[in-house]
């Protein structure tokens, strides 16, 4: 598989597709790179997906899990392989809002998938810290199963049967002790500074959100349509509409990145 090296860590990518549109995709905290693969093939052009530092089969650095390292994680994959597209989902639309705050026209293209935060400080944080807590302290196959039967995610495994091959799937980490570490980062971080400097961002952006989720707020996905100029927001009534909608939500991807 390729990789890109920053000065601190080595990150793993796959790529779907070819040509042009070069587009970006960030996964979100706990996930990997494979967290969207089954709906990249359906959007047009070269997909770059990649694991964040700590994720997946990227490299774990002793330090520098914030907000600002998964920024640039993000910015060097793009830098290399030429992306103009950027899709970013819960971390990775954190990530992605860390680095159009610095440069507003990074991208000619954004997506925001269930962004999670702005300028707040985090509001799940207990939970997340316990799965942290699992991942230092229990074996690598009590800490994943622990986490995979979670009370909130047998909930959702019973609307969704099919989301539980997907998450074990995406729990294929290679350092779950750096996993904890970016979890830790990230709670107790914030995306931005000040969310107006999401003013200045123009690009056409398609941000989608849904009601009912606390790790991901409607509310977000509404104050950064609200900021940003040219953003559209797909907002939905609770995951289960969501999922139905997905075959209409990949067509808009592909429409807004191919245009």
């Amino acid at each position: 598989m390729p990789y890109v090296d920053l000065d601190d860590a080595r990150l793993h990518v796959e790529v779907d597709g070819e040509g042009e549109p070069v587009s970006v995709l960030a996964h979100g905290l706990t996930n990997t790179c494979r967290e969207l693969a089954r709906l990249t093939p359906f959007v047009r052009g070269t997909k770059v997906r990649f694991c964040f530092r700590g994720h997946g089969h990227s490299t774990s650095p002793a330090t520098g899990y914030g907000f600002a390292d998964f920024a640039r994680d993000l910015d060097a994959v793009a830098r290399a392989y030429g992306a103009t597209r950027a899709l970013g989902t819960s971390l990775g639309a954190g990530a992605l809002c860390r680095l159009l705050a610095a440069d507003p026209d990074r991208f000619e293209r954004l997506v925001f998938l269930l962004p999670a935060g702005l300028d707040r400080p985090f509001r799940d944080t207990a939970r997340f810290l316990h799965t942290a807590d699992l991942l230092e302290t229990k074996p690598r196959d009590e800490a994943v199963d622990a986490v995979l039967n979670d009370p909130e995610r047998l909930a959702m495994y019973e609307r969704f049967p099919t989301m539980r091959d997907v998450d074990e799937a995406t729990w294929d980490h290679a350092d779950l002790g750096a996993l904890a570490q970016a979890i830790r980062g990230v709670v107790q971080d914030v995306p931005i500074e000040d969310r107006e400097v999401l003013r200045k961002v123009t690009a056409p952006t398609l941000v989608i959100s849904r009601q009912g989720d606390s790790t991901h707020p409607a509310k977000v996905g509404r104050i950064i349509a609200e900021l940003m100029p040219n953003a559209e927001l797909l907002e939905f009534e609770n995951d289960v509409a969501m999922y139905e909608a997905i075959t209409d939500i990949v067509q808009r991807v592909s429409a807004l990145v191919a245009a």
